[in-house]
């Protein structure tokens, strides 16, 4: 990994004749053992040559292929990771991909990974998740989970936020039909968006009380926050049909 601002897998800016990109992908100064974790776990976990940098022909990546005989669950921007670790120890048998472009929160989680003996169960990917979604040759995902995601609160900023079709169509086809999208927000236009665009994404709400946590659930330091600055948070579940 290098901090050098003209490596160009370090801005999101050299994407963008292919798509747009936003939000930060570098924050405060690695620590050793989190450069160290970048530079050789990282590799090692990587589902294979999925980003456009060193993959430019697009060449398909089998998640199945990983993973024999395992379901594969997805977390899309998982932060510190405490979800998606907190998921792998409750189910053993299920396989985990993380999709996070901010390197600091991917040094957080291969720490999580690495001192939970769990390597062996996940891949991370390190950029956009539509980067994965583009080369897979054939739905895998079981399970989906999108957590406090940025709610880029401005009108103008609404058309970044995950739950957009930009991004809801790709992962529609990245999931398996019955597969469950959940997603969880403490914002309340967030919801509506997700409500709207969601179901035209090809998924059906499941029914429950919107202020409920789903079975399973485990919280996260976002969630914590949001509780702490007394804002609700609401959880949301969708089949894809």
């Amino acid at each position: 990994m290098t901090d050098d601002p003209a490596d160009p897998t370090l801005d999101p800016a050299s994407e963008t004749e292919r798509r747009n990109f936003y939000g930060r992908i570098h924050g405060k100064t690695l620590r050793p053992r989190q450069k160290q974790l970048l530079a050789d776990l990282l590799p090692r976990l990587s589902p294979g040559a999925v980003s456009v940098f060193d993959n430019p022909d697009r060449m398909p990546v089998d998640l199945t292929a990983l993973f024999p005989g395992r379901p594969v669950w997805l977390e899309v921007g998982f932060g510190g990771g405490e979800h998606m670790v907190h998921l792998a120890q409750a189910n053993p048998d299920v396989a985990i991909v993380g999709c996070e472009p901010f390197l600091n929160a991917v040094a957080m989680a291969l720490a999580k990974i690495e001192d939970g003996g769990l390597i062996d169960r996940f891949r991370i990917h390190p950029w956009d998740a539509r980067e994965l979604f583009e080369v897979m040759p054939a739905p895998v995902f079981a399970r989906a989970y999108l957590l406090y995601p940025d709610p880029w609160p401005k009108s103008r900023h609404h058309r970044r936020r995950f739950v957009t079709p930009e991004h809801l169509v790709p992962l529609h086809g990245a999931m398996q039909p019955g597969a469950v999208l959940h997603v969880a927000t403490d914002i309340p236009d967030y919801v509506r968006q997700t409500l709207d665009e969601v179901p035209r994404a090809g998924f059906t709400r499941l029914a429950g009380d919107i202020h409920t946590p789903w079975d399973g659930w485990h919280s996260t330091r976002y969630e914590k926050k949001a509780l702490r600055e007394g804002r609700r948070p609401h959880y949301m579940r969708f089949r894809r049909d």
